[in-house]
């Protein structure tokens, strides 16, 4: 019964996310020009996502491991509060973490970012305080979690959802499959501290691939 009830509750929340009904072609393409698109400090990288990570739909990221699902989600927890002019969408960032790999001192150092073509430059303790954070212990806190997210969502314009989770997301992920436009990015080792981004399905994307390292500032540009 309780799985039901959370399923039903599930409903509730994503019809207020998501138009169940009819909408005008002309109301549809007056939304999809208020959709921005988040820069992931990689310009190689937000070059194959035309911009960067689009809010309004669902990015889902995997890979092995390190190969830098994690620090992509701690890169964007950051660029999502620069300004609209920087690839910024001057909002917020929810984070729920599902395997303890969140932290807060990798947002310091990646705020602090002062690379001449690629700067950041905001203020450590501001970044924190946009950051609203959350430890996902199992499934069920993590659907309890995932509701209260999406009831947020719903209250604050512009909110970014860093969604990081354990291969126990899969009942989550069946769930939102069908209600949001999922774009999907498969992560890999290169060498050294290189990564690999490759575009796997996308409703506007064409398949392509990226190069991009990681750093103590974050995401960057493989320097060759």
């Amino acid at each position: 019964m309780s799985c039901f009830i959370r399923h039903l509750n599930f409903q509730f929340t994503a019809s207020k996310l998501v138009p169940l009904g009819f909408t005008s072609a002309g109301q549809l393409h007056a939304q999809r020009l208020e959709i921005i698109q988040i820069a992931t400090g990689s310009r190689e990288l937000d070059k194959i996502l035309e911009g960067g990570i689009e809010t309004g739909s669902i990015t889902e990221i995997y890979g092995e491991f390190r190969s830098g699902k994690t620090q992509l989600c701690h890169t964007l927890c950051v660029t999502c509060q620069l300004p609209l002019d920087q690839g910024g969408g001057e909002g917020k960032a929810m984070y729920i973490d599902a395997e303890g790999t969140f932290r807060p001192q990798r947002l310091l150092q990646i705020a602090d970012r002062s690379h001449a073509n690629y700067r950041f430059g905001l203020n450590g303790a501001d970044v924190l305080e946009n950051v609203a954070y959350a430890r996902a212990y199992n499934t069920d806190h993590q659907s309890r979690l995932l509701l209260e997210a999406a009831s947020m969502m719903v209250e604050t314009r512009h909110v970014i959802f860093n969604f990081y989770s354990s291969l126990a997301h899969m009942s989550i992920r069946s769930k939102v499959d069908n209600l949001f436009d999922i774009i999907r990015l498969a992560l890999r080792k290169g060498r050294g501290e290189e990564r690999i981004c490759k575009v796997i399905s996308s409703p506007c994307l064409a398949e392509a691939e990226a190069r991009f390292q990681i750093l103590s500032e974050g995401v960057t540009d493989v320097k060759d």
